[in-house]
Formats: structure tokens, sequence, C-alpha cells
């Protein structure tokens, strides 16, 4: 296995971004493009932070939120190699329904019930860690597959990282497809939990009163603002999360 040696982008100290973000950005990047290939091994930390300059700490963050979305793989005394196929779980990585559906050879469509501006409620507001009544976007859609409901998306966004957001045709593509090719997530909470479904429920997903829903509540944050707070609903016999990680790769805490 031979080392990929250089080709690092110049880490721009000055910029808002993170420091590792960069570096992250710079080893997908060149992942994707295929310059960097399977089985092939990343220069080691020492090396890093003599070339780009910045502490242990930071290669270190950068290389092990790449080795958990699956795209590197750290070898105890031998180093970080690039994984040979890259791990996408719905539990562990953010992902476009549409392409979900599509994956499956079916078809996607939405329908938009509501685009908005709305004001924070007491829950809105705790969970963004903004002000009760200060505005935010709010986005409610179906999830089709085939014409048969799917999902039930309730999404409030915060405008002010996200101005655009209210201006999107969600009938033509998705929420987090938008909201992944404006920004790449610090940071992501999952929350999984079984729960029966309202009246509303009902109506959009074509359901009975009683049946049970599979229900994923996450929070997405950048630069410790939460972006986009979202309830995504939907029926427990046509839908199921998972994921499926190397257990090497992940310690009890």
């Amino acid at each position: 296995m031979n080392a990929v040696v250089g080709g690092f982008d110049e880490i721009n100290k000055a910029a808002p971004e993170p420091i590792y973000q960069q570096i992250k950005k710079t080893i997908q990047r060149k992942i994707a493009a295929g310059e960097w290939t399977a089985g092939q091994k990343l220069p080691s930390e020492n090396d890093l932070v003599a070339t780009l300059a910045v502490s242990r700490m930071t290669i270190n963050r950068a290389l092990r939120e790449l080795t958990q979305q699956g795209l590197i793989n750290r070898v105890h005394g031998l180093g970080s190699f690039v994984a040979e196929t890259p791990r996408h779980a719905s539990l562990i990585e953010l992902q476009d329904i549409a392409l979900e559906i599509e994956q499956r050879g079916k078809r996607h469509t939405s329908r938009v019930l509501a685009l908005e501006t709305v004001e924070a409620n007491t829950e809105v507001a705790a969970h963004m860690g903004i002000s009760v009544s200060a505005p935010v976007y709010y986005l409610c859609a179906v999830h089709l597959q085939d014409d048969t409901p799917l999902q039930l998306e309730m999404r409030y966004v915060n405008p002010q990282a996200m101005p655009e957001f209210i201006n999107q045709d969600f009938m033509r593509s998705t929420s987090t497809a938008y909201l992944l090719k404006q920004f790449q997530p610090d940071e992501m909470e999952h929350i999984v939990r079984a729960c029966l479904p309202d009246a509303h429920c009902c109506e959009q997903l074509q359901m009975k009163p009683g049946e049970p829903c599979l229900q994923l509540i996450r929070r997405t944050w950048k630069n410790d603002q939460v972006i986009t707070y979202v309830t995504l609903t939907c029926p427990g016999d046509r839908y199921e999360l998972g994921a499926r990680y190397a257990t090497n790769e992940y310690r009890m805490r």
C-alpha cells in the first residue's frame, strides 16, 4: 500500500470555517475525485501537524470524524488508510429521502403543505436556542413513494443562517438536498421514538388512528448555531431506520 503524500490545500487560519473542517474537506474531495484510492495510506498525524502547522488535536478531530463517516480506516500502530467503501446509514449521516427512494428503483414525489415564516413557540425556541416569538421558517411536506405517503416532514430553519430557504421550490427538490448544498454540519443530534399519529399525521400519511409511527427528530448545528430542527414521521410498517458500522471504529463512552 503506497502512502499518499502532499497535495493538501493551504489552510486559511483566518477563515470563519474551522481548520479541522478545511482538512476534512480536502481529504473528502481527493477521495471523491479518485485522486486518493482505497487502501492508500494517509500522511501520519506527525507529518500533517508539521506540514499544516496546526495542533495534533485539530488533526485528530478531522481524522476521527472521517473515520466515523466511513471514508478512512485508522489502524493502531499503522496509521490511517482510505476506506474500501464509504458506509452510509440514515442514523449516522444526513440522507435525502428522494435518493433513498430512487435507489430502491421507486419514484419520489412530494407535496408542500406549508412554507412560511412563523413565530417560534416555546418548544421550537428551546430546541433552536432562540427567543420565543423569534421568526423562523417553517416547512411542512409529505414525501411519497410511488404515490404512497411515506414521510411527513415538519421542519424549522433559522432564517439568519439560511435566508433563501423560504424562496425554494421543494416540490422539485427536497429541503435536505438544498441544505446539504448550503453547508457542511458541524454537529447533529438524532432522536428516534415510536409514537401514535395525531389527526394531521393520519390524514397526510393515510393511516388509521392507533397505527404506530416511527419518528426521527433531528437538530443540525453549524458554528455552534442550530440551523434546522426537523421532525420526520413515517408509518411504522412502511419505513425503517438503521445503521451499519465497523465495531472497531466505535467505542463505548
